[in-house]
Parts: C-alpha cells; sequence; structure tokens
C-alpha cells in the first residue's frame, strides 16, 4: 500500500498489556503509519511504562519509531497505578530483554507541540492511558489544535472499573481528560460499553497462538497475565483489548457503529469524580461534541488482530 494512503498516528500510552498489543497492531498493519510512541504514567509509573514501550518496539521490530518518555505525574492529583490489574512492571508476564534502544531526550509534550506543528494536519493522536501528556500539550502550545486529525480516546464509559462512576483512565487525570474533552478537536470515544466487548476468550487467543510467530507467542502471554488478573478482579472469562480497539477504528471504522454525543468529564463529585457524563438521550439539549464508539463487529475486530499478527515474519 502507497505511504500516502496510511494513517498517520502516534500513540500516546502506559504500557500495559492491552497497550502493547495495540502497538503490535499498529507498527504491521498496512493501513497505518506509527509514527511515534509517546509514554505517561498510568498503569505503573512512567519510568516503567517507557521502558515497556521500548520492549514492545523490539518485539515490533520497530527502531526507527521514536518513542519519548512524558508526564510522570497527574496535572493535580496524586499518582495512582494499576499493579492488581498489569503487575508491578506493568506488563507482567512476559519474560523479556532489556531493550536495546533508548528513549529519545525530548519530552513527549515537547515531541508532540513539535511533530504536529510540522505536520499538514494528517496526524491522528491515539491516547490509550491517562491524557496529562495531550492536555500539557494543548496548554502550552494551544496552535497545535488546528494541527491534529482526530483524537481516539481508551477511556471512559457508561460505567466505571477503577470506581462504580469512572473509568481508570480518566479517572486517574480527570483534568487533562476535561481539558482535551473540550478542546474542540475531533474526538471518538473508545469506552467501556465498547471495548469490553473486545474480551479474548480461549477461542481468540488459540486463533494468535495458530498463528505462529514470536510476536503471537508475545501477546499469547501477555493475555495469559491479564486474562488472570481479569477474572480474578472482574470475574471476566478473558481479558478486554481496551486500547487496540483504538487503533483498530484507525484501521477500519466500519468495525464500529459510533454516536456523536455529548460527553462532559466530572471534576467535582464526591462519588462521580473522573466520570465521562454521556448524554446518550439528548436530555442536557447541549452540542454533541464525541463520536462514541457504541458497538463492536468482533469478527473484523479479531481477524483484524490475527491477520495483522501474520504480517511479521
Amino acid at each position: 500500500m502507497n505511504t500516502n494512503n496510511k494513517r498517520k498516528i502516534i500513540i500516546d500510552c502506559d504500557p500495559g498489556h492491552d497497550d502493547a498489543i495495540a502497538i503490535l497492531l499498529a507498527a504491521a498493519n498496512p493501513r497505518i503509519e506509527l509514527v511515534g510512541i509517546t509514554t505517561v504514567a498510568g498503569n505503573a509509573e512512567v519510568e516503567k511504562t517507557t521502558v515497556n514501550a521500548l520492549k514492545v518496539c523490539e518485539i515490533a521490530g520497530i527502531p526507527h519509531v521514536p518513542v519519548s518518555k512524558g508526564a510522570g505525574q497527574p496535572l493535580v492529583r496524586v499518582r495512582e497505578t494499576a499493579p492488581d490489574i498489569h503487575g508491578e512492571s506493568g506488563m507482567d508476564g512476559p519474560l523479556l530483554p532489556e531493550p536495546t534502544k533508548s528513549a529519545t531526550s525530548e519530552h513527549a509534550v515537547d515531541y508532540l507541540i513539535r511533530t504536529l506543528m510540522a505536520s499538514e494536519g494528517d496526524i491522528t493522536l491515539v491516547p490509550v492511558g491517562p491524557l496529562t501528556n495531550i492536555a500539557m500539550a494543548m496548554r502550552k502550545e494551544p496552535a497545535i489544535l488546528g494541527k491534529i486529525q482526530e483524537i481516539v480516546i481508551m477511556g471512559g464509559g457508561t460505567f466505571g472499573n477503577k470506581t462504580p462512576a469512572a473509568e481508570f483512565n480518566i479517572y486517574v487525570d480527570a483534568e487533562a481528560a476535561k481539558v482535551v474533552m473540550e478542546s474542540g478537536v475531533p474526538i471518538t470515544l473508545m469506552g467501556l460499553d465498547l471495548t469490553h466487548q473486545a474480551v479474548a476468550t480461549d477461542e481468540v487467543k488459540e486463533r494468535i497462538m495458530a498463528v505462529g510467530n514470536r510476536q503471537a507467542r508475545f501477546i499469547a502471554e501477555l493475555l495469559d497475565f491479564f486474562s488472570g488478573t481479569y477474572r480474578e478482579v472482574f470475574g471476566f472469562e478473558g481479558a478486554p483489548i481496551h486500547d487496540a480497539c483504538c487503533v483498530a477504528y484507525c484501521i477500519d471504522p466500519t468495525a464500529f457503529e459510533c454516536k456523536k454525543l455529548r460527553v462532559d468529564v466530572e471534576t467535582k463529585g464526591e462519588f462521580s469524580y473522573g466520570m465521562t457524563v454521556i448524554d446518550l438521550l439528548g436530555v442536557t439539549g447541549r452540542e454533541p461534541n464525541v463520536n462514541v464508539a457504541l458497538k463492536l463487529d468482533r469478527d473484523k475486530f479479531w481477524s483484524m488482530l490475527v491477520d495483522t499478527i501474520q504480517n511479521y515474519n
């Protein structure tokens, strides 16, 4: 496929098992040009998520894709991580060698600003962790707002997994999420309502394992650990591959049913802090501002993932 037909994306992430799968999906799919990777504190501290991102680049064979370390703390709140879901390293399970390449010396926020400002407005941001880096970049250089083609976010939903009301990525830096949601940039939101339709069951894992290459084995090892914590913590039959849904949307939006809705981020509630308040019925009368993904074509999604993994040698 001609490079000009590829969708250019920057993945902003906190690897994370599903983050790793999202990177692998982006790196080998012919419809995607992975421009860069930025890291943020979320599933683990930013030092750990950056090392994890570099390890995934090693597995994916993409030494040319820059990795820039970003924010280590939320804008306002005390940092929270998710060792109960992703382990102490942020990506427990697979045994991987230390990466051979290093992160760039440029902070993720500066990388985002520089890359977007030099672009033709054809880069999509794919933040699949807390939105700290994106919000900081918007505040530091508002001119990037007109340079972002779209932001495809993993976060939020009509229910929570960190609290009853709030999903983890939004909860740990709701102030940043509020900045991004109110930016006016085109946004598509992959919330829990959607990503919980992408559960990697044993049958799915067998399809991935059947590919037989190193990347498939790595994903299977990720799923072994990730599915175990989801069974233990939430009683799921497998792990939802949340973050890969965002990359899949960039590859083929027809795999998703979406609706433009009003979404606001709650930052003041005692029990609702971090909630994405989604006006499903239009009761507020406020103008819709987010393209919210509601339904996943599971067959398309899993076939896309398996087919892409086969592209690795």
